[in-house]
């Protein structure tokens, strides 16, 4: 087994170099034929803090991250940390205006580029002048700066400060309804208090000889979650640039995984490959899984194909990740009421359920689902306004879903606070989508919704009207929409219809719009 900490971390990187230190050849990232142990981590990352420092990086700075997952974007973000720095990794899947936007927003002077983004990131320099520095990971596209050869020029001494429970560790963005994203600070306390506690779960215990697949993108709590997640607790994370069914498939059979984290979608696509049947799936412990509900019919095709136990995660980013679930033994294949809610929370999470004014509601009485726990983040970057309105003076965070408590404790989600659209695990938020659409000179008026999608759980649907005497196609407001926001956000249907239904204030009426689609559906997610 590894041992424990010598002493009570202060952050994630203590952690990583105690494990270096008791068992140092033990991998810590696996990619392709590259295997990085917990001493070349721990020393790697040191560099890197040191080669940050000689750049003029100091506490509290941004550093960005923009590529597919790799396993030295974790030994960047620990460098980064041990300063106190903080890694801010951009979603490799936005349109170039989007990703100025966060380059900009988190003020990031050094950007750390993956193979394949270098075109990308010179094209947004000009809107991102506070960008100095362009360190190129494995990146033969990119001309400027070596990774390897720049944090090979610096020694491996550890820093002499090191970062504590109160310091920012991470910054990931999360789509806002106004249209633009926000930077949702976590710190290395909040991002411990996923890992720690004497009173975990079966399936959250660290087993000797555990071996992670990482499979979700690390711009996503959930990828870079479950990359700290294996550093802490000591094991192995064989690291996938992004989900591939048949590569999945592979690495399950050759190298015994035994957890994983997946979207409802991706499950999907797993379980539709033809090779699916023939992998022995026995190594396998845990399929973790969240950001969507899972249909019955899917869960038991899973339950029955991989024969492993099913977990599933109810949070968000800006509780640093999960904080409900619903344990294997609460997954069976005939189906339970309790098989529709998400679970119970974590050791030390509070939930209540709110209405408008923030009074907490009675047992089965559907409202804002609010949460107040050590893994809440601290702030929005930069947005004062925004941080206020989702987390209260008392520490009562917002999450902006609809739901409701049992009498047991378990939360079952309703519906939605917000308008957020959850599309193969990715939010999408209508305001954005709308912006986009409504640029287009012959768009009167637009709303966005979210319908059922037997592949995605839901599908980005547009309700056009057309400014009089104009003409427009489907393919028209796709194609503009495109132009403007990250291809999963635009819509895979538009409907023209005469005028969009309005309350007297003029709010949007989107539930009268989604109605139609969601007739005959138990909840208004899928």
């Amino acid at each position: 087994m590894t041992q424990a900490p010598s002493s009570e971390p202060g952050s994630f990187c203590d952690i990583v170099r105690d494990h270096a230190a008791a068992t140092p050849d033990t991998p810590a990232f696996t990619f392709g034929d590259e295997v990085i142990t917990f001493a070349e981590l721990e020393s790697g990352a040191n560099r890197v803090a040191n080669a940050l420092t000689a750049l003029g990086v100091t506490k509290g700075e941004r550093v960005s991250f923009l590529g597919k997952n790799h396993p030295l974007y974790f030994e960047a973000l620990l460098g980064a940390a041990k300063i106190g720095a903080v890694m801010t990794p951009v979603n490799w899947r936005l349109a170039a205006p989007e990703v100025a936007y966060i380059l900009g927003n988190c003020e990031a002077r050094v950007v750390f580029v993956a193979e394949g983004f270098a075109e990308m990131l010179e094209r947004v320099r000009g809107d991102c002048p506070r960008v100095e520095h362009v360190i190129g990971i494995d990146a033969p596209d990119h001309s400027g700066t070596d990774y390897r050869t720049w944090r090979g020029g610096h020694p491996d001494t550890p820093p002499a400060d090191a970062p504590g429970p109160k310091d920012d560790a991470l910054q990931l963005y999360t789509s806002g309804t106004t249209g633009r994203p926000k930077g949702a600070v976590m710190t290395h306390g909040s991002i411990l208090s996923s890992s720690d506690g004497a009173e975990k779960r079966d399936w959250q215990e660290p087993v000797e000889g555990d071996v992670t697949l990482l499979a979700m993108p690390c711009f996503h709590i959930s990828g870079t979650g479950t990359g700290i997640g294996t550093m802490v607790a000591g094991s192995n994370s064989i690291v996938l640039p992004e989900y591939d069914p048949t590569k999945a498939l592979d690495l399950i059979a050759n190298f015994n995984i035994s957890k994983i984290f997946l979207v409802p979608a991706a499950i999907q696509i797993l379980l539709n490959h033809p090779r699916v049947r023939e992998v022995d799936f026995s190594r396998l412990k845990y399929v973790t899984y969240g950001a969507s509900p899972i249909p019955l019919e899917l869960m038991r095709e899973a339950m029955e194909v991989l024969g492993c136990g099913f977990v599933q995660m109810y949070g968000m980013t800006e509780t640093s990740g999960t904080i409900v679930a619903l344990d294997p033994e609460d997954h069976v294949p005939e189906g339970s009421p309790r098989m529709r809610s998400v679970g119970t929370p974590l050791a030390g999470v509070e939930l209540k359920i709110i209405d408008e004014q923030g009074n907490e509601l009675p047992a089965d009485t559907v409202g804002e689902i609010a949460t107040r726990s050590s893994k809440n983040m601290s702030r929005y970057w930069n947005n004062a306004e925004a941080s206020a309105e989702t987390i209260d003076a008392d520490g009562w965070l917002r999450t902006g879903d609809a739901g409701y408590l049992d009498a047991d404790g378990y939360l079952y989600i309703h519906d939605r606070v917000k308008d957020m659209i959850i599309s193969g695990g990715e939010n999408i938020y209508p305001a954005e989508v709308e912006n986009a659409v409504y640029a287009h000179p012959k768009v009167a008026d637009v709303a966005v919704i979210g319908i059922p999608s037997e592949k995605w759980g839901e599908e980005v649907k547009a309700c056009v009207v057309v400014k009089d005497g104009q003409t427009l196609s489907e393919a028209d407001v796709i194609a503009h929409a495109r132009q403007h926001i990250a291809g999963y956000k635009c819509p895979k249907s538009v409907d023209f219809i005469e005028a969009l239904p309005r309350n007297p204030s003029g709010k949007i009426l989107r539930r009268e719009l989604r109605a139609p689609y969601w007739e005959g559906k138990d909840r208004a997610v899928n």
